[in-house]
């Protein structure tokens, strides 16, 4: 399995992705600044419960927020899908030690329900993501042959919600995204991409935000939302998202709940 070097400016981000379909690694934070997010998002579990796979959890919580409009995140995304940029979703993505949880071959934009492909997700460390932990893997240009088939599967240690898989992917030349607590990979919305379970003692802990051009649409229904993170938005296709101000304020919670429904059924899923 092939390892990638650090992603800088001078590699040519834009150039990069338009080939790859990802850019792995990029370094957002010193892992000092990493912990000190782990720990802010653990010490917010302890009083609301399981975070993993909350719908816009930036709605609840600073850290989020502070992650998904870091200066060097929107460095990347504008220099990939423009100046004019939404934050549609973003959740912690959260991996259990020594635990059978997977994530199966996909395509993001598959199910997202979204118009077009002017999108990127940003997935960033707050604990090692390598071999052992379950990091993830790319297959480098698979996002230049559109949509795949995927089938729809049962299989409960599947992460996505679905379970949904396309199946006979070549993966003899996939890269695998080997990331330090602080690093980020940002991937296309076609990029195939998977991870295997976390055989380690540690939680593989990661923040994943997804990021859409202004113009873009919501396919699935009218109700919609997300934040303006970068320049101007004269479309006004999607509501708008309330970012946290506090963490875990009850009404912000309430609302959160609903647009966490909401994400669901744009996924095309119903939230239990």
């Amino acid at each position: 399995m092939k390892k990638q070097s650090e992603c800088t400016p001078a590699d040519g981000w834009r150039e990069r992705f338009a080939r790859d379909g990802f850019l792995s690694p990029v370094r957002i934070l010193d892992e000092a600044e990493a912990l000190a997010h782990r720990r802010r998002m653990e010490r917010a579990e302890r009083s609301f419960g399981d975070l993993h796979y909350q719908g816009k959890v930036y709605t609840i919580l600073r850290s989020p927020m502070e992650l998904a409009t870091h200066p060097r995140v929107l460095e990347v995304v504008n220099a990939l899908i423009g100046p004019n940029v939404l934050l549609w979703n973003g959740t912690y993505i959260v991996k259990a030690p020594h635990s059978p949880a997977h994530v199966s071959w996909h395509q993001d934009l598959a199910y997202w329900g979204l118009d077009g492909d002017d999108q990127v997700s940003m997935w960033i460390a707050l604990s090692p993501a390598n071999a052992s932990s379950g990091g993830m893997r790319m297959v480098p240009g698979s996002h230049r042959f559109g949509r795949r088939r995927h089938a729809f599967t049962s299989d409960r240690s599947n992460v996505l919600y679905q379970g949904q898989t396309v199946e006979d992917v070549d993966d003899s030349n996939a890269v695998f995204c080997e990331l330090l607590p602080g690093e980020a990979s940002f991937h296309h919305g076609w990029t195939l991409h998977a991870s295997l379970p976390n055989d380690s003692s540690d939680r593989r802990i990661g923040f994943n935000a997804q990021y859409v051009a202004t113009h873009m649409r919501q396919t699935r229904h009218d109700r919609d939302t997300a934040v303006l993170v970068s320049g101007v938005d004269t479309y006004g296709h999607f509501g708008r998202d309330m970012p946290a101000t506090g963490d875990l304020e009850p009404e912000a919670i309430a609302r959160q709940r609903e647009l966490d429904r909401q994400v669901r059924e744009s996924m095309g899923v119903t939230a239990p």
